[in-house]
């Protein structure tokens, strides 16, 4: 017999373009794991093929836990146009155009939160990740995502800060140097076309005709062996400084919190902080510049808190 859901349960749902993952939250003061699961996206199935998978994921989850929730948060690889109900910039691009929430609500019959990944990544890393670990409470978090892409969110007193266009803390997108190139959103030198890991291993083979991913160009950098993988790091920090600046003059946040491949390079937070010093409106830089705690799980635990 399937009870009721009590009110403090937390449902999540993280959407990937390979994998579709749910977790149930005992609460917000207490967000013990009660059970979580993933099925995969198969996300070249279509559309409704991935309301199907989603809804089959519910369903599974409610017949082990014994009650069906009323609201789920879920994180998508997109955004949902505040204007026009569709979404957008997905790069699950049968996800674009189309009326996500609503056709979820319909079909299932539950309600629905959406956000993007970035922002459900920094939401978890302020609710109950890193902010919470080390400081127990920040009134404005940056969680900037660097990876193949770059994204962001904005957390301001626990709550998401989406914006009038569903964009907020998109700083992948701001323009920071001619030299990174054309951009896929059709733009010239983006944030992403130069701090991404894509781009970075972009620059060092235009310097050295050779392929490398960006873990082995840092390793090479730390060696001390190659002036290009060097060069490269450099590029790095320099512009993370630079484009970093820019957000902390907007949003002057506590803390930022820095996922992705690329967050995992040491150099961000040494020489990368010095460069935001140098570039930031004010004579001195308290902000936290600091690492995730939550790894794969930021997404789900971060759609989970929607509902808070």
């Amino acid at each position: 017999m399937i009870m009721k859901k009590h009110d403090e349960h937390l449902w999540g749902i993280d959407l990937g373009g390979t994998k579709i993952e749910c977790v149930v939250l005992q609460s917000a003061q207490n967000p013990h794991v009660l059970l979580r699961k993933r099925l995969p996206t198969e996300s070249e199935k279509g559309y409704q093929h991935t309301l199907d998978q989603i809804g089959k994921l519910i369903d599974d989850m409610v017949k082990d836990i014994g009650f069906r929730p009323s609201l789920i948060g879920m994180g998508t690889p997109g955004i949902l146009d505040p204007d026009t109900s569709r979404m957008k910039n997905c790069n699950s691009t049968a996800l674009n155009g189309m009326p996500l929430k609503q056709d979820l609500e319909k079909q299932l019959g539950l309600n629905f939160i959406l956000a993007n990944d970035a922002n459900c990544f920094a939401l978890a890393e302020a609710q109950l990740g890193a902010v919470k670990e080390k400081y127990g409470y920040a009134r404005v978090v940056f969680g900037a995502i660097i990876g193949t892409g770059v994204g962001g969110g904005v957390v301001v007193n626990g709550k998401l800060l989406n914006g009038l266009h569903g964009i907020g803390g998109e700083w992948g997108h701001n323009f920071l140097d001619e030299s990174g190139g054309r951009c896929y959103c059709g733009k010239t030198g983006c944030v992403e076309t130069i701090l991404s890991g894509p781009a970075l291993e972009k620059y060092y083979y235009s310097v050295t005709n050779i392929k490398k991913p960006l873990s082995e160009i840092n390793k090479l950098h730390l060696s001390g062996t190659d002036e290009a993988a060097t060069r490269t790091i450099e590029r790095l920090t320099h512009f993370f400084g630079k484009a970093m600046s820019v957000v902390i003059n907007i949003i002057d946040p506590d803390i930022v919190v820095v996922g992705g491949g690329v967050g995992n390079i040491e150099a961000i937070y040494a020489e990368g902080f010095k460069s935001m010093k140098q570039y930031v409106f004010n004579d001195h830089l308290n902000t936290k510049v600091i690492r995730p705690y939550l790894g794969d799980s930021a997404g789900v635990f971060g759609a989970a808190f929607l509902s808070v």
